[in-house]
């Protein structure tokens, strides 16, 4: 190894990350409110990206009536004053949101750089039930954010680990996990709502930011609610930092990604056997790299 990369393995690359635990609503301008407040707060704290819940925009709502009548152009407005916020704060930010395709309304995420520009969005894979949505089958966005590769799945989608893998293969770091997972009266699935997002980084070798809706201590059947536990998930699995179950605000740390050495992702397709072929070929066609 040489004297350059000696030096740029030892100094690494520091990035700032949050997630911000909030619980909004179907009001799109209210929620986008919320949204904008914890932007200027993860900007006061020198964050570099800041990531929401699935859904941030509307609340997660399934209200057969809300996606009757929400217009398109309601969702492009919120996220006009949220692209206007990220280049006056000089911060990007993956946001719950939803969009069109072929006249079907997708469950996605807004993907912000710091110039406030969307550089991509991503669908939601693998629907828990949603039946105002369909599934998304567009190619896996690697987008670069902050000078840093990102891949993207929403709640449901930790389950299928390939979500995860194929970007990692493709050169992501770091993965925006955002949620709005069932809530505290399922107790029965929270060890599995702790693990995955833990095993989706050590799977890998990345760093992975959960964004996740938190619960309300005065009703746990609040729809639009879930468990909490926002965290930061570094390679080795160690949780850097997370959330309670009720709270409100941001989660941050910094991460080093110079130990975001991809080293499992990497390994599936250069060692020597039987899925490293068909691991490259699907990472190559599946991938759509944003700069």
């Amino acid at each position: 190894m040489g004297r350059a990369t000696r030096r740029s393995v030892r100094r690494g690359k520091h990035l700032t990350v949050a997630a911000a635990q909030v619980i909004t609503g179907k009001d799109l301008s209210n929620s986008t409110n919320l949204v904008l407040e914890m932007i200027d707060n993860a900007a006061k704290a020198e964050v570099d990206i800041v990531g929401f819940p699935e859904g941030a925009l509307f609340g997660y709502t399934g209200d057969a009536r809300f996606w009757r009548t929400v217009a398109p152009e309601a969702f492009a407005a919120a996220e006009r004053r949220i692209g206007r916020r990220c280049a006056r704060r000089r911060i990007a930010a993956v946001v719950g949101s939803a969009h069109r395709v072929d006249g079907k309304w997708l469950n996605s995420l807004a993907i912000f750089d710091k110039k406030g520009q969307v550089k991509a969005r991503y669908g939601k894979t693998f629907l828990a039930g949603e039946r105002w949505c369909t599934n998304n089958r567009a190619a896996l966005p690697v987008v670069e954010l902050a000078g840093t590769k990102c891949c993207f799945i929403i709640c449901h989608d930790v389950r299928y680990p390939e979500l995860v893998r194929l970007p990692a293969i493709a050169g992501a770091q770091l993965c925006w996990f955002c949620s709005c997972e069932s809530g505290l009266s399922a107790e029965h699935k929270l060890s599995a709502y702790r693990a995955m997002p833990i095993a989706r980084a050590t799977e890998n070798g990345i760093f992975l930011v959960m964004c996740n809706t938190p619960a309300d201590s005065r009703n746990l059947q609040r729809r639009g609610t879930s468990h909490g536990n926002s965290k930061i998930v570094d390679p080795d699995g160690n949780v850097l930092a997370e959330a309670g179950y009720f709270e409100n605000g941001l989660v941050t740390a910094k991460i080093d990604l110079s130990k975001a050495d991809r080293q499992i992702a990497r390994r599936s397709v250069n060692d020597p056997t039987i899925i490293g072929d068909w691991l490259r070929r699907a990472a190559a066609d599946f991938i759509e790299h944003v700069r």
